[in-house]
């Protein structure tokens, strides 16, 4: 199981610091913003990768083997093992972002959402390797497409996200959905591609 360590990131921003990645303790109990020389107040393993332009709420658990650059992840959010994110996007407050997950540039997140275990965002529906003239693409030869997954929403695990698209407030994506289209709020999307099963009920568990 993966040991998620606190962050007290009171400055929300680590542009100003050099990170040094190092074993935490054995009973990580958090150190704060002017104790540490090295980063705000984050205990993490010798294996992450935590860009200085990250920005951290208060309250953020960070798991092993993450890599984040250039991302916002707001306050109480937990961020399971393995899970990368990239620069320019946006996770709210409150979140849960499982194991193995990768969200894009582009994708915003907000608060309370359930992200589950390998799920994947995509920014582009066209994506190329190489441009017209046959060298590799840059970021000047594409465009990114937003991805907007509203407050209180969640994404079973393996399901994904295709670009252009809307998850809206409390819906429930499947496991192992393929998102192609905007999700009303308060429904349940199943299957590939993703449409709509039944409303969200208050004994939606019971009926699963």
């Amino acid at each position: 199981m993966a040991v998620a360590y606190p962050v007290d990131a009171s400055t929300k921003s680590f542009s100003s610091y050099s990170l040094i990645c190092r074993q935490p303790p054995k009973q990580p109990t958090g150190i704060s913003a002017s104790k540490g020389k090295d980063r705000i107040g984050a205990f993490v393993n010798k294996y992450c990768a935590i860009a200085p332009n990250v920005k951290l709420g208060t309250g953020v658990r960070l798991s092993k083997f993450i890599n984040l650059y250039g991302c916002e992840i707001g306050d109480n959010t937990k961020i399971g093992a393995f899970v990368e994110i990239q620069k320019n996007a946006t996770v709210g407050k409150n979140c849960k972002v499982s194991s193995h997950t990768f969200v894009c540039e582009g994708v915003t997140i907000e608060d309370d959402v359930f992200i589950g275990h390998g799920v994947t965002f995509v920014n582009d529906t066209f994506p190329r390797a190489t441009s017209e003239d046959g060298n590799l693409q840059t970021e000047k030869d594409w465009k990114v497409e937003l991805t907007l997954v509203k407050k209180g929403a969640s994404i079973g695990s393996g399901a994904t996200i295709l670009s252009n698209v809307v998850i809206g407030e409390n819906a429930i994506v499947g496991a192992g959905s393929v998102v192609t289209r905007d999700v009303p709020p308060n429904t349940i999307v199943v299957g590939n591609p993703a449409k709509v099963l039944r409303a969200v009920t208050p004994n939606a568990r019971m009926k699963s």
